[in-house]
């Protein structure tokens, strides 16, 4: 079994030395095991880093039997980077496996993910055993960020991130998805391969700073709904039913009042209920908008990614 662990990086020359020499040990390891062949590779992918992360990949790539490296031209945000690393190396490889360069992901279940692959299984995802270690907030937010993709129609696996094995044959049906708005966790379940799960402890970065910040996640989160589901066009159409029939309601008050003599004018409810349509009319036009936007960027079909530079040909 020849394979391959994509490991996009932004800013992670921190981190980077650490990340080499662990998933380097694992390959080694699996290699003497005759679990995977001797051309088994690691790719980074530089997202368009300022700090020195190429620099090292490309010096860990001469050093190094098993790294290689890609360069973006530009930042291009981590699920393209991602998306980049996979396409690039799906015809040589006969499995990859996707993971982040901050080793929170345990790589001992690299083992397990192997053998899922070769009791058939195409699609393999990696999803951490509980949140024990994370902060109330953190917790709580990933929990409802999940919760929230799934209520919105976007179908996710409950915390899993990006730690996966996908088959060449999944990675061949991934490349059908055209889409320039990606959320790869979400596109990954459309491809309906057999697929099987592993659980892991989530450890700690082991360092530097994690680039998911809060505003981040909340973006991702909007993508994943928007790219996904037009559920927010549903709940827009429902709203405004319901807002259509109080204002129905209204006005059969205001009839009979003004037949009944009561006509006094009523300036709070008057303010009030041109806040309340005012803001619901700008927030149904901002979503819609963001459709549209999502519209125009796909129909220019722009590339997801350009890659500036590339190991495997040096």
């Amino acid at each position: 079994m020849k394979l391959c662990i994509v490991i996009p990086c932004y800013n992670e020359a921190e981190v980077l030395p650490i990340t080499v020499e662990k998933v380097s040990d694992k390959l080694a390891f699996l290699c003497d095991g005759k679990k995977i062949s001797e051309d088994s590779r690691i790719v980074f992918v530089d997202d368009g880093s300022k700090d020195t992360t190429w620099g090292l990949i490309e010096k860990y790539s001469e050093e190094n039997r098993f790294v290689e490296g890609l360069k973006l031209s530009r930042n291009r945000g981590h699920q393209n980077a991602l998306l980049c690393g996979l396409l690039t190396v799906k015809d040589n490889f006969d499995a990859v496996i996707s993971m982040d360069a901050d080793l929170q992901d345990d790589i001992d279940a690299i083992d397990q993910m192997i053998d899922r692959y070769r009791d058939g299984c195409d699609v393999v995802y990696g999803v951490r055993k509980s949140r024990k270690k994370d902060s109330f907030f953190k917790k709580y937010t990933a929990l409802g960020f999940y919760k929230l993709l799934n209520w919105m129609g976007a179908e996710t696996v409950y915390n899993h991130a990006d730690y996966r094995l996908l088959s060449r044959r999944a990675l061949n049906a991934l490349a059908e998805f055209k889409e320039v708005n990606l959320f790869l966790r979400g596109l990954v379940p459309l491809i309906g391969f057999k697929s099987d799960t592993v659980y892991y402890d989530r450890d700690k970065r082991a360092a530097g700073k994690t680039k998911y910040t809060f505003r981040k996640m909340l973006g991702l989160a909007f993508e994943g709904v928007t790219s996904l589901s037009v559920r927010p066009i549903e709940i827009i159409i429902r709203l405004g039913s319901v807002v259509l029939l109080a204002g129905l309601l209204v006005l059969i008050y205001s009839l009979v009042q003004h037949f009944t003599g009561n006509t006094e004018a009523g300036w709070t409810s008057i303010m009030a209920s041109v806040w309340a349509l005012g803001g619901l009319q700008l927030l149904a036009i901002g979503v819609i908008g963001k459709y549209i936007g999502k519209i125009y960027l796909e129909v220019k079909g722009r590339p997801r990614f350009i890659i500036e530079k590339n190991t495997f040909e040096e």
